[in-house]
């Protein structure tokens, strides 16, 4: 029988906390290979290093090459990695987790199979987005209703904070400029927030998939993440965008978001509201663990040791494999 794959150990160095990382790097039309442990960006203009262990998301838009050795890097310091469409309205395919441990995984799973608890923690995303609501009590149409009410409240109030006239959100999937500037800045914002709500659901090794609001898609767990930023930072700095000019909006509207984001440290606020949203009895953080861990599942909710043969009457009597 074959054993678990196992990844060698990093060391301190080579790998940097989700939250101590940049939030995304988006690279089109050049070549992205391996320079130790750094990635670098070849194109007409030259080469960009950027060091692997430092990226949350690397987003690969059209005309990108990566080499087998790039992608090795950006694997062992636990980088995700998003192929993406032009300006980031696409979302194709992404990489793997950092994080070794299933605390997380297990705990919204549970969470998520019983639709009580399931409710309950979509409850609490909505107060974490509007803390100055109590939503105890509501319904998920109630949610839903009131969610939308403050979202296009929140158009309005940004609408009249920058002075660009709104018509409302206006977004044809795949075609980024059918929209007028301010929807295109909107809808930029918001691919850059699902790459980065799926860099922290997977580096915590959770289910993209398993979502509490959003369901019956493979990344309804990020939508969920995503969304819980969408009205403090994600359309403010689309409006603060369109309101300077409306050239470049879609690369001027990731920078700018970009910024907002390190500025904030809003990766750390997202690897906490997770935890805390996962984990609701919790007190304490729960730690990254960089160890390959494997238990067999036991009566009463006991974990016992993997690696041995329990092959006697009672269960228990060991035999090392």
């Amino acid at each position: 029988m074959s054993t678990v794959s196992r990844r060698p150990a990093l060391t301190p160095r080579q790998l940097t906390r989700t939250a101590e990382r940049l939030s995304f790097v988006y690279l089109e039309r050049c070549t992205v290979h391996r320079d130790a442990n750094a990635i670098t960006a070849q194109d007409a203009e030259g080469t960009t290093h950027v060091p692997s262990a430092t990226i949350g998301t690397l987003l690969l838009g059209p005309g990108t090459r990566v080499t087998h050795q790039a992608m090795s890097v950006l694997g062992e310091t636990g980088a995700a990695v998003c192929w993406v469409g032009e300006h980031g309205v696409r979302f194709y395919a992404s990489g793997r987790a950092l994080n070794r441990s299933s605390a997380l995984m297990e705990a919204q799973a549970r969470q998520w199979a019983n639709p009580r608890s399931r409710l309950t923690v979509a409850r609490e995303m909505y107060r974490l987005r509007f803390p100055d609501e109590d939503p105890a009590g509501l319904t998920r149409q109630e949610l839903l209703g009131r969610e939308g009410k403050r979202v296009k409240d929140c158009y309005r109030a940004e609408a009249a904070r920058t002075g660009i006239p709104w018509k409302g959100r206006r977004y044809t999937p795949g075609d980024f400029t059918d929209g007028d500037p301010v929807n295109q800045a909107v809808t930029a914002a918001a691919q850059c927030m699902y790459g980065i709500a799926h860099a922290v659901v997977t580096s915590l090794g959770c289910s993209p998939a398993l979502g509490f609001v959003h369901s019956g898609h493979e990344l309804s767990f990020v939508l969920d993440i995503a969304d819980l930023y969408k009205t403090a930072i994600g359309i403010p700095v689309a409006f603060d965008v369109a309101a300077q000019d409306e050239e470049d909006i879609g690369p001027r509207t990731r920078r700018a978001l970009r910024d907002r984001i390190n500025e904030t440290s809003l990766l750390d606020r997202c690897v906490d509201d997770i935890k805390r949203l996962l984990l609701p009895d919790t007190a304490a953080p729960v730690a990254s663990d960089d160890r390959d861990v494997v238990t067999l599942q036991s009566d009463g909710g006991r974990q016992v040791a993997s690696g041995v043969n329990y092959d006697g009457p009672d269960g228990y009597e060991s035999v090392d494999w």
